[in-house]
């Protein structure tokens, strides 16, 4: 697998546009990283470590419905394994007008475009969720 958060994220996409509750992926730090922002964005429920059908390490990830549509009517990859996207914090973008994140891989960890620029740190955008 080259892009294991385009894989992770397209998942999730594809569990909510079955209406499933919960989908698990591979586990990994970096996808640990993005599900925690996720969370404590409000965006999934949360997620938890279990171990897969074939025995390796996995994440169960608990999506979040609201009125029966997903919460997440958006996420896209923005840096890929072919062409980085670093950006300086003055050049984070605002999804949405602010309504949407930003996820961004900062020197001091991954966080949200709000938390980045409040630490004055940009790094690569890894994707936007809406």
């Amino acid at each position: 697998m080259n892009d294991p958060i385009a894989d992770m994220l397209t998942r999730i996409r594809n569990a909510q546009m079955r209406g499933k509750s919960v989908v698990q992926t591979p586990a990994s730090k970096l996808r640990g990283w993005v599900l925690d922002v996720l969370a404590d964005e409000g965006y999934i429920r949360g997620y938890e470590k279990v171990t897969g059908g074939n025995g390796h390490p996995a994440l169960e990830i608990s999506l979040k419905y609201f009125d029966g549509a997903p919460v997440i009517r958006e996420l896209k990859r923005v840096s890929k394994p072919g062409r980085r996207v670093y950006l300086g914090v003055k050049d984070i973008p605002q999804v949405r007008q602010g309504l949407g994140v930003s996820i961004v891989s900062t020197p001091k960890g991954v966080m949200s475009d709000a938390a980045a620029r409040t630490a004055n740190i940009g790094g690569e955008v890894l994707c936007t969720v809406f």
